[in-house]
């Protein structure tokens, strides 16, 4: 048997900063890995098969239609071609390069930890097997991961079926793909292969895509997703997906009208589910939720003293630098005698659409809900000198204060380069900012940033009626 003081199950996101906050506290530790999926080598699903690849491709596709579009009199370029191998092998070569140079390298310079790949269970003395050898460890970090969930619909078992995985390892450019789901994901996906030349179809369950989000944002973002030849369908219950004459098809009511879409692929966008499969939690009585996810308290340890978790593996919010975040602060909580928390208002969300879509802090209904007095401004980014500059005026600026003390409670932004433009805003979050000290913040000009300052300005003034810089 080996001994370690900390044993970390996983090899992402949260697992490799847990390990590196190990490491500097000089702690000894095993970290235990192996892909629950085929595609999620070391380095977790970011970088292989989630953030890094489906970004680099909608990066690829937004160039792409920027190269179409006659923005600028004067400017003529030539119609982009793309080859979709290529590309798909020019991702392949930038995912390699970042799993070696951020993770596999990163792990060799820990000296602290030691790697051993397999799935790791723990046996009911509370020592973990992992292939053929068994450990100890005084204290255990869970950071597991998550897969794609799929439905439990008719025909899922004789259909072939697309996840983010498969979706990110294609060779051949579907001409048309049916996306099931419309949040954050899925939205991704079809923003990625409509721009890259494939006809899609979103089926989103509820009445709107990305729900919880603000509604300007999300009806805005429908409109514009539309416009570039989207099909978004809302309120679609799946039914089945089966094949006919050739095609692949989902079929689905919508207030009780049964339809078909059919395409050459379909994609699950449904969500995810927790990869616990191998871990016999059972063993030490760690509890779950109904859907199987880990549950830990705001110190992210389970129902096992001594044994925390962190990550997807714990359910939502699913987000990479989230999970990051828990790892190293599950780790301080284990072995630095802290008390570390999250807050989660805190954190920033980002849909990578064209326009992005960006969040942090409280929406309106939420502020609301929760018995705050909130008044919200609504910019455009048409008011915004710098979005007239570069051609795309699309998108706007809601911000959520606090009625009496303007203090900023939540802002939501749909723009280009919505996911730089967020992290302004989630500082003020943070760090309870009022509007007037982000007008009162000097904003170089023109930027895009400038909106956050603008929409603070219109809470007092039309801004319409000012000058590029009045304050």
């Amino acid at each position: 048997m080996e001994e370690f003081k900390y044993a970390i199950l996983g090899q992402g996101a949260a697992a490799f900063a847990a390990a590196i906050k190990a490491n500097e506290l000089g702690i000894e530790t095993v970290m235990i890995g192996k892909n629950a999926t085929p595609g999620a080598l070391i380095g977790g699903t970011c970088v292989n098969v989630g953030c890094v690849p489906s970004k680099r491709l909608i990066s690829a596709g937004e160039y792409a239609i920027d190269g179409r579009a006659r923005k600028f009199g004067g400017v003529e370029i030539s119609k982009p071609e793309i080859n979709f191998k290529e590309l798909m092998c020019d991702k392949d070569r930038l995912i390699s390069g970042m799993r070696t140079s951020k993770y596999e390298e990163v792990l060799k310079g820990l000296e602290n930890v030691s790697f051993v790949e397999g799935f790791a269970s723990f046996n009911e003395n509370g020592t973990i097997s992992a292939g053929k050898k068994e450990i100890a460890a005084e204290k255990t970090l869970i950071a597991t991961g998550a897969k794609a969930s799929i439905p439990k619909i008719e025909g899922v078992n004789k259909t072939a079926y697309l996840t983010n995985e498969e979706a990110l390892s294609l060779t051949e450019l579907p001409k048309s793909i049916t996306i099931v789901g419309g949040r954050a994901m899925g939205l991704e996906f079809a923003q990625m292969f409509s721009s890259l030349g494939s006809k899609v179809t979103v089926l989103q369950r509820s009445n709107t895509i990305l729900p919880g989000w603000e509604p300007q944002v999300s009806s805005s973002l429908a409109y514009y997703m539309k416009s570039s030849g989207i099909s978004i369908i809302t309120g679609a219950e799946t039914k089945k997906i089966g094949e006919e004459d050739g095609k692949k098809y989902v079929e689905f009511s919508v207030n009780g009208k049964v339809s078909r879409a059919y395409s050459e692929q379909i994609l699950f966008a449904t969500g995810r589910a927790p990869n616990t499969e191998h871990l016999n939690l059972q063993s030490l009585g760690i509890k779950t939720d109904k859907q199987g996810f880990i549950k830990i308290d705001k110190y992210m340890m389970t129902s096992k003293v001594g044994t925390y978790a962190a990550g997807d593996v714990t359910g939502n919010p699913m987000l990479e630098t989230l999970a990051a975040k828990e790892g190293n602060l599950a780790t301080q909580n284990a072995f630095a005698n802290t008390k570390l928390t999250i807050n989660l208002h805190e954190v920033p969300n980002v849909v990578f659409t064209m326009p992005e879509a960006a969040m942090v802090g409280l929406t309106d209904e939420e502020a609301n809900g929760s018995g705050i007095k909130c008044s919200c401004g609504v910019l455009q980014m048409s008011s915004v000198p710098k979005a007239s500059i570069i051609g795309d005026e699309r998108g706007l600026v809601k911000i959520v204060i606090d009625y009496k003390t303007h203090r900023i409670l939540g802002v939501s932004i749909l723009a280009r380069n919505a996911s730089d433009m967020i992290s302004e805003a989630t500082l003020a979050v943070k760090f309870g900012l009022t509007i007037d000290d982000i007008i009162d913040t000097i904003h170089p000009f023109p930027t895009l940033n400038e909106a956050l300052k603008l929409a603070s300005i219109s809470f007092y003034s039309d801004v319409s009626k000012m000058s590029c810089c009045t304050i």
